[in-house]
């Protein structure tokens, strides 16, 4: 199994990047995990030439089932989560997360998804959401596996 997570920015703080570290660390006795960074475009200045670029990149990088986390999009409980990938993890050998930039992600982006999901209705930073993804991502193979991190 190959999960990739495709996401516009990078992480900035040392904090961030140890917790990202732990998540991969873990997530590599369940599957091969990859962060797939593609560079914001926080030069232009006008929203729909950003989401045009980042969006170019983005679709350049989907494999397998592709998932787009999306505020807009259905909300699910961590077990219904650990559900929905273990049922994605029977028909598919890759599956790809997509966490969009400021603006979100273009409508060509939207449409080589095949599914969204939203953790929230609240905005959180760009680095913050990486790793509550990522936890939940790990969450979701320990409840599979029965393991007793969940509660």
């Amino acid at each position: 199994m190959t999960i990739n997570l495709v996401c516009v920015g990078n992480l900035k703080e040392k904090f961030s990047k140890d917790e990202q570290n732990e998540y991969l660390k873990r997530l590599s006795a369940f599957c091969k995990f990859n962060v797939v960074e593609i560079k914001e475009q926080n030069q232009l200045e006008n929203a729909n030439l950003i989401l045009e670029k980042e969006g170019e990149e983005i679709c350049k990088k989907l494999k397998g089932y592709v998932i787009l986390c999306d505020i807009e999009s259905k909300q699910m409980s961590s077990p219904d989560f650990a559900l929905k990938l273990q049922n994605i993890m029977q028909e598919n050998s890759t599956i790809t997360f997509v966490v969009g930039g400021s603006f979100g992600v273009s409508e060509k982006v939207k449409a080589k998804c095949n599914e969204t999901v939203s953790f929230s209705k609240m905005t959180f930073p760009h680095n913050l959401f990486r790793i509550m993804l990522l936890e939940q991502i790990y969450r979701s193979f320990m409840i599979s596996a029965g393991k007793s991190y969940h509660k």
